[in-house]
């Protein structure tokens, strides 16, 4: 599935999408080498994680320029609330770790650098700084999980958390978060946005979005 013709562009001009995309972690859940200890650790940070990312794109209403935009991200705040995050709780839960506990766990440094990273682009910049600061997680999940519910090993025991992500609710999340992305651009920046020093600087910030992902990965690698 396309995820848009902007993050195409943006994600062939990250040099570290790779090492975000094919991360050891990720990788590990491929081929169900990964430590469930390693998961669970990856799994609650991420929990935390998403709670600070569901303001971020809670933000992105206030930043949005017009009805159509408030919507796609209300959609999205929704989403993330009511319908990810409870792979984290049931995941956590089965291991005998509760919401309660979830919630007392220290935020991790690179964590904390990651979704204050992604807070001050929409505070300090406009609309498309914060897209471009979202997009990388958004749809990066997107394409790892449809990799790998095509190469991961039958008995991986991570197959619940890849079908998430290449499920088709998720797949038709990203893909309209590429849409808004691709609209969002043309409105604000005209047909040729290329050509335009703002794209250099956006695309640099969804590169650093990526490099921030790669450190996450590690959170989960004993």
């Amino acid at each position: 599935m396309s995820y848009g013709q902007t993050f195409a562009n943006w994600r062939d001009a990250a040099s570290d999408w790779d090492a975000y995309t094919r991360h050891p972690f990720v990788q590990g859940m491929c081929d169900g080498t990964l430590p469930r200890a390693d998961f669970l650790t990856y799994l609650v940070q991420d929990y935390l994680f998403l709670i600070h990312f569901s303001r971020a794109w809670a933000l992105a209403v206030v930043k949005a320029g017009d009805l159509d935009e408030m919507r796609a991200c209300s959609a999205t705040v929704h989403a993330l609330l009511d319908h990810e995050m409870s792979l984290h709780v049931q995941t956590c839960a089965e291991a005998g770790i509760d919401i309660e506990a979830m919630t007392r766990t220290p935020e991790a440094m690179t964590n904390i650098a990651y979704t204050r990273y992604v807070m001050d682009a929409g505070l300090s910049g406009d609309f498309l700084d914060l897209l471009a600061a979202l997009m990388p997680c958004v749809l990066g999940y997107g394409e790892i999980g449809t990799r790998l519910a095509r190469e991961a090993a039958n008995d991986t025991p991570y197959r619940d958390w890849i079908e998430t992500y290449a499920g088709p609710e998720y797949q038709q999340a990203c893909a309209k978060a590429g849409a808004l992305l691709d609209n969002a651009i043309r409105k604000r920046l005209g047909d040729n946005p290329e050509a335009l020093p703002r794209w250099t600087a956006l695309r640099e910030r969804f590169a650093t979005a990526t490099r921030l992902e790669v450190a996450f990965w590690d959170l989960g690698r004993a």
